[in-house]
């Protein structure tokens, strides 16, 4: 059965001020490289076909540095915004306690845990489910469908969004998960069922 394997992208300096990112464009630090680093290689004995990511540099670079440590530097990739992190609208590069002193606590945490509420203009997890499912659904499947393994490196919610696909989890749920930078979560695909094992679980 083919391999899909998910890396949120390493830490960014974004990550390191505490801030919101969403589609601020912020590298990754020293030990987001490192990060990136280490899951190529935990990935060094597993071969891919094609990898997807964002077309933000941080996912970007983290992509390369993985393609690096697993000697697939050749590997075709395929950039999309589809798969770009949530966007936090007028929270972007605020730092957290700071919006959380000026909106409430309990706010931001809506703002940033709950499934439909939107930050000012920006993006519910449910405007991010709507735009990455339908990515993954008709670019990513048809190569799993293929036996072709795939790699995807993005952001912390555009792959909460596509955990809620793969699986299954509810709204209320999904509040609580919760993807560590740099870290590879891989799954098995059984195109006879069209179901995702999670592995390692």
């Amino acid at each position: 059965m083919p391999l899909l394997v998910l890396v949120r992208h390493g830490q960014s300096q974004f990550n390191l001020e505490n801030r919101f990112t969403g589609s601020v464009d912020t590298p990754l630090t020293k030990l987001g490289r490192h990060e990136a680093r280490e899951a190529g290689i935990l990935l060094k004995h597993d071969r891919f076909t094609i990898g997807f990511t964002s077309v933000l540099q941080r996912a970007i670079d983290t992509m390369s540095i993985i393609l690096h440590e697993t000697g697939q530097t050749d590997l075709p990739v395929e950039r999309n915004a589809a798969l770009n992190e949530r966007m936090y609208g007028d929270l972007q590069g605020t730092n957290k306690e700071e919006a959380g002193k000026r909106f409430g606590d309990d706010q931001v945490y809506r703002w940033r845990r709950s499934y439909d509420e939107r930050p000012p203009n920006g993006e519910s997890l449910h405007d991010t489910v709507d735009r990455v499912v339908p990515y993954f659904e008709q670019q990513i499947l048809p190569h799993l469908n293929r036996n072709e393994p795939v790699l995807i490196v993005a952001h912390g919610n555009s792959l909460r969004a596509l955990l809620m696909r793969l699986e299954e989890i509810s709204p209320e749920h999904i509040e609580t998960v919760e993807l560590a930078t740099g870290v590879p979560r891989q799954y098995e695909y059984d195109p006879l069922t069209g179901e995702f094992q999670l592995l390692g679980k």
